[in-house]
């Protein structure tokens, strides 16, 4: 974002407040109160029991950090992140209190839906943001027999007030909030809204006509997801097949790019999972539930198969009997920029589902230290020049300087895959390019790789790491050149290096959020020379075929 469009979304964020957090705005959002919903939708994921019993003794996990209430909800406690609060505000907890299937737990989402209206259901900033109003809207909707079917006539006509009125404010907002996948979840809670609310028929015509374009600009022509992250891949593909499932109980027809945009996405959430089912760790995802995932491909009834690239998402990938390489090969762009990390060549590696190659994965709390640690170029297997970060994070948000030109190349012979891709994200800084080879065996058991930096004459140092695995060990080799792992299975790999010095050293796991795993990571460096370096390195199954 360029200095001048970032100074008029702030103006215009300063005068939006001004007028929405006016009286006589409230005002303007009352109209006829319903009596009842036109249609009650249905939630098709599944809740936590054991998150619900937490919720009902005041206990609030969101976002990697836990908050322990004394009997008043904590709607703003001191300490926490915007991300727990846009999770408590948008009462998709409902769904584990849900869960519980008890008369209490019922009770208890009431009473924290009444509290809500009464502490914070005027305008905010944050809480009345688009998407996040329209994640409220969608859980209270999905929830309406929860929080109305045992609720007396007083709280009733409360909360069927205040949807109605949430659901007028939204309707004149839902595309003035954050761009990318935040809009797509602030017209489906329109879209919700405007079928169980009654008398709102003609919104769903309009929701479904604000839709279609984000999808076209949102949904690249192979499936990818503009953000290029494996975790908003799957958060957009469950809004939308969600989204078909509630127009089709509802006996309303579903517009043709919805169809096609999530014919196209299922392909490529498959393409961004190991084989233990869960997600690879690029651009701020973590694993992530394979129950989930294998659910929301199921809700989604699209039978495409992973496909072994992704040029438009900017992803390849290499599968060769047991053996699964995921590599990005693309640049970020300012539609990724709330995703993306310095990891551009990064690679996974993972062997019949147990995982050995991996990035760190992404910090999921609000703890700004860890959450810049996890995306810059250390946190990923590729290389660094002098540990710079290739990837620039300006303080309004958007991206500076980093890789904007990436050029891949595919071949297959015989079963035999070699990608070979450069990118730019180091000319700036010191002249230079970064090209990555890699050849994976038709057996699957040799991985082959190549990295070469190219141009520039500063002195400077070259850091190439392959993060590991906590499940994965490892040792130094005999002759301490080289490198064994041993995976969870008692299977055997070896790395072997040329041109550069290896140690082991140690890293950290983000992958499975809310967790810090301690693990190692394989280390290569050395001394750049002038005109071009080259790093070549193996890994092979130990001991191999004979």
């Amino acid at each position: 974002m360029e200095a001048g469009q970032h100074g008029l979304v702030k103006a215009r964020a300063t005068l939006e407040g001004a007028l929405y957090g006016t009286a006589l705005y409230r005002v303007s959002l009352r109209g006829k109160r319903p009596e009842a919903l036109a249609f009650g939708p249905v939630d098709p994921w599944p809740g936590d029991a054991v998150r619900g019993a937490a919720l009902l003794k005041d206990v609030y996990g969101f976002a990697g950090a836990t908050v322990t209430a004394n009997g008043s909800p904590p709607w703003r406690p001191d300490g926490v992140s915007r991300r727990w609060l846009e999770a408590m505000h948008g009462f998709q907890w409902l769904r584990d209190l849900q869960a519980l299937n008890s008369v209490d737990a019922r009770a208890h989402g009431r009473r924290l839906t009444i509290d809500w209206i009464e502490r914070s259901g005027d305008w905010d900033k944050l809480t009345w943001r688009a998407d996040v109003l329209g994640r409220r809207l969608v859980s209270w909707l999905s929830y309406s027999g929860l929080l109305l079917a045992e609720a007396d006539r007083a709280s009733a006509e409360v909360i069927l007030g205040s949807l109605s009125e949430q659901a007028r404010h939204l309707g004149r907002v839902v595309t003035g909030g954050p761009d990318g996948s935040p809009r797509i979840t602030a017209i489906k809670g329109l879209i919700y809204a405007a079928l169980c609310l009654p008398g709102d028929d003609a919104r769903v015509t309009h929701g479904l006509r604000l839709l279609e374009p984000e999808l076209e600009r949102q949904i690249l022509a192979d499936g990818s997801h503009v953000a290029r992250s494996p975790a908003v891949q799957l958060a957009v593909f469950c809004d939308l097949v969600e989204l078909r499932a509630l127009l089709a109980a509802a006996r309303k027809p579903a517009c043709e790019t919805l169809r096609r945009a999530i014919d196209r996405m299922a392909p490529l959430l498959r393409f961004f999972r190991h084989g233990d089912g869960g997600l690879a760790l690029f651009n701020g995802s973590n694993e992530q539930d394979p129950e989930l995932i294998d659910r929301a491909l199921a809700l989604g009834e699209a039978v495409g198969k992973a496909p072994t690239s992704a040029p438009h998402g900017g992803f390849e990938r290499l599968l060769a009997q047991r053996t699964l390489v995921i590599a990005d090969v693309g640049a970020p762009t300012a539609l990724s920029a709330a995703h993306a990390h310095g990891g551009t060549l990064s690679f996974e590696m993972s062997i019949d589902g147990q995982r050995m190659i991996v990035n760190c994965g992404a910090h999921s709390g609000g703890d700004d230290v860890w959450r810049d640690a996890m995306r810059a170029t250390a946190a990923h297997s590729t290389a660094a020049v002098d540990d710079h970060n290739m990837l620039e994070r300006l303080d309004d948000g958007s991206l500076g300087r980093g890789p904007k030109r990436v050029i891949s190349k595919r071949l297959e012979d015989g079963g035999n895959i070699w990608v070979d891709a450069t990118h730019d994200g180091y000319r700036d800084i010191f002249g230079m390019t970064h090209r990555r080879r890699l050849y994976l065996t038709a057996d699957g058991d040799n991985l082959r790789g190549e990295d070469i930096l190219s141009g520039g004459d500063r002195v400077a140092r070259f850091t190439i790491r392959f993060h590991l695995h906590p499940d994965v060990k490892a040792s130094l080799t005999a002759d301490g050149a080289g490198a064994l792992l041993q995976l969870a299975n008692g299977e055997g790999w070896r790395m072997r290096t040329g041109g550069a010095a290896l140690v082991i050293a140690d890293s950290v796991y983000l992958g499975r959020a809310g967790e810090v795993s301690r693990t190692e990571q394989i280390v290569l460096s050395g001394q750049l020379k002038g005109g071009a370096t080259t790093i070549k390195w193996a890994l092979s199954k130990f001991p191999a075929k004979k």
